[in-house]
């Protein structure tokens, strides 16, 4: 005998529950993977002391000292090859090669691991007509692959014509890629390069310095480790801390400048409290060794567009650890709308000029230095340094947490593939079913079919709304990182984490309504009654009064169908979507 249906009271008391226990697991995943994170101080900024950038040193009658200009020597360029390993063994000595500067982007790259070899291609600039032994500057790559023909181009044909002979190489990467590149390995290849024009007969062997950019800063400190003959530095935009620090800083940073919701900033948190090393990738925590970087004569130049850098406490720490060193040579340049590679403009679009006057205040410094003249201009000039928020110097790697969101997100793709291709198994029964006359092709009992079909649309299209703002995101600091202008209307980024929230909530509430439903038709066919009989329960077996399908097909579609869209809404948790 069937019971009457039930009030809109019992299934409140009995949905209310499941609500509240599902909300209740989804918050406590939010909760446990939030990472704390200090943003303050926030618009720490450093005054320089004059907007003029030029470089100058005192001469021996007192005045301004005459030293060599851009454009004082016609320039002549020679190729040179070395072969290199991953042990910082150089194989062989340099060849004479042919300069090619139309050669393909690729290099000569053997073997794997600690034996892997490159050949590598360096292109020697040099002032032509200079007499006497000239000072010489080894370029070091940024992030990327960059060549010996091209990268560094007008900077390094700049100081040869102002009379230093010029290194660039091809950059060393043997069968590294960018998330396990290997540093101290590089710093032993360009010290080569450096002994290289040491023992060239044109050039002074006690003042070769080099000249790197972003990502080699981090190398170039290997470098002064190991050779502290080194006579100088150029540290374009230098990322000064460890990169777990610096790309955290950089990529929360981005995020807020790109106009995105505070909840997709937080997912930057929780990225980089990955424990990599678990993976093998050891570089994000480097142990860096400073006590050496910054001994030498220093230039560190900035461009206030430039949206990766932590620029103020930067310079606060280069300052700290070059007096620590006995080093008081340090000179700090800003420049005005240049971006991170100090150029004007957006760096996707090709042929954007370095800023303004940039290569000669570079030159000047180093011809000064080179020298051993006194600098008489101020050490900190051009613009005023700012920095948005605070270097998450706390950042720590958290295992746990990369081991559960690893499982948690390998888990869900294997089971959207499963289930993908069981809802297409399902398609193509319904319309079989269909054609032969079959009301109910597959079975769903109480209707189910509609909600599973409605709860698995409304759950996979958050899911691509999620994956779409965040792309759009990441496009945004991208963007920013050439030195492209942030918008004013973030679009999606700034609405879609709420609207996801919202559709999330609505996601479980719905789910609780199904299974007070499921749960109500199991009571009015005598199933949950107690004590418990055996016909009702062995009537819903086969399928005679079914409380979700009468096919067993349908039952195994239903459940794993509700495992993926449960892990959808973990994986939400995982990122923080259920934080309120």
């Amino acid at each position: 005998m069937r019971s009457r249906p039930w009030t809109i009271g019992h299934r409140i008391a009995v949905g209310l529950p499941i609500v509240i226990v599902m909300m209740g697991l989804l918050i406590g995943i939010s909760s446990l993977t939030t990472v704390p994170w200090n943003n303050n101080p926030t618009g720490q900024t450093i005054a320089s002391l004059t907007n003029d950038t030029v470089v100058t040193f005192a001469s021996a009658d007192g005045g301004n000292a005459d030293l060599s200009k851009p454009g004082d020597y016609k320039v002549a360029e020679r190729a040179l090859s070395i072969t290199v390993d991953r042990n910082g063994r150089q194989i062989g000595g340099a060849r004479a090669v042919k300069v090619d500067e139309s050669a393909d982007d690729t290099w000569q790259v053997n073997g794997k691991g600690k034996d892997c070899k490159q050949t590598i291609t360096v292109l020697i600039r040099e002032p032509v007509g200079a007499t006497g032994a000239r000072p010489g500057a080894v370029f070091m790559h940024g992030a990327g692959f960059g060549t010996a023909y091209n990268s560094f181009g007008d900077v390094a044909q700049t100081l040869a014509s102002a009379g230093l002979v010029t290194a660039v190489i091809d950059k060393p990467v043997w069968d590294t890629t960018d998330v396990n590149r290997d540093y101290p390995a590089s710093a032993r290849v360009y010290d080569d390069v450096v002994n290289l024009l040491r023992g060239m007969d044109n050039v002074d062997a006690a003042n070769v310095g080099i000249y790197a950019t972003s990502e080699s800063t981090w190398i170039s400190q290997y470098l002064l480790r190991d050779d502290s003959d080194i006579a100088f530095q150029v540290l374009l935009s230098p990322m000064v801390f460890s990169p777990r620090e610096s790309l955290g800083f950089f990529v929360s940073q981005d995020f807020a400048l790109a106009g995105a919701n505070e909840g997709y900033q937080s997912i930057v948190r929780r990225v980089f409290s990955a424990d990599t090393a678990m993976l093998g990738l050891t570089n994000f925590d480097l142990d860096l060794p400073e006590s050496n970087a910054y001994s030498i004569p220093t230039l560190v130049a900035y461009g206030s567009k430039d949206v990766m850098t932590a620029q103020v406490e930067g310079v606060k720490r280069i300052f700290a650890k070059a007096h620590e060193a006995g080093n008081w040579d340090v000179t700090v340049r800003s420049y005005p709308v240049a971006n991170h590679v100090l150029r004007l403009g957006d760096e996707a679009q090709t042929g954007t000029l370095l800023a303004d006057e940039y290569l000669t205040d570079m030159t000047a410094w180093v011809e000064g230095t080179v020298n051993g003249l006194d600098q008489t201009s101020e050490r900190v000039a051009g613009n005023s340094i700012f920095q948005s928020i605070a270097v998450p110097q706390e950042l720590q790697p958290r295992r746990a947490g990369t081991v559960y969101g690893i499982i948690l997100h390998v888990s869900m793709l294997l089971l959207l593939a499963v289930t993908g291709i069981m809802w297409l198994i399902a398609l193509a029964r319904w319309i079989r079913g269909r054609m032969s006359g079959t009301r109910h092709p597959l079975g769903f009992a109480h209707r189910l079919d509609n909600a599973l079909i409605i709860l698995t649309a409304t759950t996979v299209g958050t899911l691509l709304l999620f994956i779409a703002g965040l792309s759009q995101v990441i496009m945004a600091v991208v963007h920013l990182a050439w030195g492209a202008a942030s918008t004013d209307d973030p679009g999606m980024i700034g609405w879609s984490w709420p609207v996801i929230k919202a559709v999330c909530a609505f996601v479980v509430l719905a789910w609780s309504l199904v299974f007070t439903r499921l749960i109500e038709a199991a009571w009015r066919q005598g199933i949950l009654r107690w004590p418990l009989r055996g016909e009702p329960i062995r009537r819903m077996v086969r399928g005679e009064e079914p409380v979700i399908a009468s096919t067993r097909f349908a039952r195994v579609l239903f459940w794993l169908t509700f495992a993926t869209m449960m892990y959808i809404l973990f994986f939400f948790a995982f990122w923080g979507l259920f934080v309120y």
